[in-house]
């Protein structure tokens, strides 16, 4: 049976790597410093952006890129402010906390980062003055750690808050093209979110490309910090036209005038989306709304064991009634026939 145990198990998408294996003998300068795919890639995200005064630049992985993003557009007394199953906060083994910076976490139990919550603890790390860290911006993840999806009207009510606070918005996207391509975004698209936010993620490694990420930033301070910063944290890759070559395969629309990069993650929601209403009629319990690629339910501890063996399923925590939080993930290389092949083993379950 297929994993469905995340959405980075398989290489690149077909188009991908074609693009590395024809441009394989090709010399260029390295660092992703003005190497022809780089250049191309970055003026292909910036159109699709709808903006032409962002500098794009590229990262290995999301930890790096979150690690750098916040680095850069915070001072050493300043933290960010997130949810409590955060990236950040979670599973990135402390990297942001180990460059000094705080992260403050919510009480926010969706992955949806909330105004209300964001005001709570605004006030108390503001209440004494000098004496705790300054909030100065807010982590968001789009889709959510729980496969949640922005939508417009929620996603401009937390910039709304963020700006009446003068704090900036930084979007980790390692999965915005599962996001935006979700009927739950409800009008919320890349220029809108190009607009508001001030520095955001296109990840590749979730979505088709062998690995990689897309830093979009119109924030002054992180374009200029960015290009030091990710050599001083060791994320700068000397044969950086690799990125470049992916990206610009990604975002070259195709025949029927589609990137790549979309037309995968919708491949990837829409068996998910199958996977989330087989499970269902079946009788298992979905957790909460997961309008993405990432499934998740709750179940009995001996069915979750069943999953994870047959298809690799990952369990993320216990829950109070003693069940079992576990996921289903689906990625661009997906099929359908993947899907019916697990909701027929779940039917002996």
């Amino acid at each position: 049976m297929r994993l469905f145990r995340n959405d980075y198990s398989e290489g690149a998408a077909p188009e991908v790597l074609a693009a590395l294996i024809a441009t394989n003998d090709e010399q260029c300068v390295g660092y992703t410093e003005g190497d022809p795919h780089c250049e191309a890639a970055r003026t292909l995200i910036a159109k699709a952006c709808g903006r032409d005064d962002v500098a794009v630049e590229f990262a290995i992985g999301g930890t790096s890129t979150n690690l750098v993003c916040v680095n850069g557009m915070l001072h050493d007394w300043e933290g960010v402010i997130c949810t409590p199953d955060a990236h950040i906060n979670v599973h990135e083994t402390g990297a942001v906390a180990a460059t000094g910076r705080s992260v403050l976490p919510t009480r926010d139990a969706d992955g949806f980062l909330s105004p209300a919550e964001a005001e709570r603890v605004y006030r108390y790390q503001t209440g004494t003055g000098r004496h705790m860290t300054r909030p100065a911006m807010i982590y968001i993840s789009n889709t959510t750690e729980l496969g949640g999806v922005w939508s417009l009207e929620r996603f401009d009510a937390i910039c709304d808050w963020a700006a009446s606070h003068d704090l900036k918005v930084f979007v980790d996207g390692a999965r915005m093209a599962s996001a935006l391509t979700s009927p739950a975004a409800e009008g919320l698209t890349l220029e809108h979110l190009a607009a508001r936010a001030d520095a955001f993620y296109l990840g590749g490694t979730k979505n088709g490309l062998l690995f990689g990420e897309a830093v979009v930033i119109a924030d002054p301070g992180l374009r200029e910090a960015f290009p030091y910063l990710i050599k001083e944290r060791g994320g700068l890759m000397a044969k950086g036209r690799l990125l470049g070559v992916q990206f610009e395969a990604a975002f070259t629309p195709d025949e029927t005038g589609e990137a790549p990069y979309w037309r995968l993650a919708r491949s990837a929601n829409e068996c998910a989306f199958r996977l989330r209403e087989g499970l269902i009629a079946l009788g298992f319990e979905a957790y909460g709304e997961a309008p993405s690629n990432q499934q998740f339910f709750a179940l009995e501890p001996q069915v979750a064991q069943a999953f994870v063996d047959a298809a690799g399923c990952e369990v993320f925590q216990e829950l109070p009634d003693g069940r079992l939080l576990t996921r289903f993930v689906c990625s661009w290389a997906t099929t359908v026939a993947d899907v019916d092949e697990l909701l027929a083993f779940a039917k002996t379950l």
